[in-house]
């Protein structure tokens, strides 16, 4: 599964990791602004926002996992399995396939309420994008450095919920996680105080003992709750190098390891990718499962205005720094 995170220190920040078995063949994917979208049932836009994100390309066509667009706007679709529901054309919405949200997101809305606008007025298809890419049973967390929202839809239709915590994963509904903060509303980053009982006297056997109870197994509850606190209680400096590491210590928190989540099929799923955009300055910043050594490519020193994608194989060998 997944979880995705914003931040904020001077910049604002954008990312996720993809946790899953397997990669599609993902790359770093600059859309110009001049990109043709076709979109299935709204037309197309022949000019748009640039965006920059991780995607897997399939007939030339961005199938983005996360993006940023160069207004500062962000969006990540994350697995949701079981609860998405996407439906048939209805004549009085937007009809939009479900594998076009993002690119429809970002190539029109410069923030979090146009966005909000938008989804307002949307139906989401269950348009497969080919035969062998059916739609993903995803929900999706969108935000600027204002505010953030998490868009649902499940059988009651499109629901667009405030999202106070910057942070999405999996099951169940947001609605649902944000409730299940409430069970964990004792964690502090302090040391812990005694209320064990009353005329039992109990002391701190260490240091070190902040955020005693907080959750660290892999389920997507666990680890919505171990996100949020650890980027809600994040402290750092505001230079973008601090500013970029705080955030990929944010993510870190929810890594998984090969070994210790495995699927019917005997695989194992594992962090694939973990992913951090300065929204701000449209810099996307990526490591790898093999590859701890964060890389970074920069949509501003592209040819923006351009009509082709622009695609940066994921670099996935470690990168290890000698010193002797």
């Amino acid at each position: 599964m997944c979880t995705a995170a914003t931040y904020k220190t001077k910049d604002f920040y954008f990312g996720r990791t993809l946790d899953y078995e397997f990669s599609y063949g993902d790359e770093v994917t600059i859309t110009p602004r001049n990109y043709p979208f076709h979109f299935t049932e709204a037309g197309d836009r022949d000019t748009h926002y640039a965006m920059i994100g991780m995607a897997y390309v399939a007939e030339d066509y961005p199938l983005y996992y996360d993006a940023v667009n160069e207004k500062g706007l962000g969006m990540a679709g994350l697995n949701f399995v079981g609860n998405a529901v996407f439906g048939q054309k209805s004549a009085d919405r937007d009809n939009i396939a479900q594998f076009e949200l993002i690119p429809w997101i970002l190539c029109q809305c410069a923030t979090v309420k146009e966005a909000r606008a938008l989804a307002g007025k949307m139906n989401l298809l269950d348009t497969p994008f080919s035969e062998t890419l059916p739609p993903a049973q995803l929900h999706w967390i969108i935000a600027d450095r204002e505010e953030c929202i998490v868009m649902e839809a499940v059988k009651e239709g499109i629901k667009v919920y405030d999202n106070p915590v910057g942070v999405l994963t999996n099951n169940p509904p947001f609605e649902q996680q944000l409730l299940n903060l409430s069970t964990y509303m004792h964690l502090s980053a302090r040391p812990p105080v005694n209320t064990f009982a009353k005329g039992l006297e109990l002391k701190p056997y260490s240091r070190g003992l902040g955020a005693m109870g907080l959750p660290g197994d892999l389920s997507s509850q666990s680890r919505f709750v171990k996100a949020a606190f650890t980027r809600m209680n994040s402290i750092s400096g505001e230079k973008e190098a601090e500013s970029v590491s705080q955030f990929f210590h944010i993510l870190g928190s929810v890594d998984q390891q090969r070994g210790c989540c495995e699927l019917e099929d005997g695989k194992y799923e594992i962090t694939i990718y973990t992913s951090c955009c300065n929204a701000d300055k449209g810099i996307y910043y990526y490591t790898t499962y093999d590859n701890h050594q964060i890389t970074a490519v920069d949509m501003h020193k592209e040819a923006l205005e351009g009509h082709d994608l622009i695609r940066y194989p994921v670099i996935k060998e470690e990168q290890i720094r000698w010193q002797n």
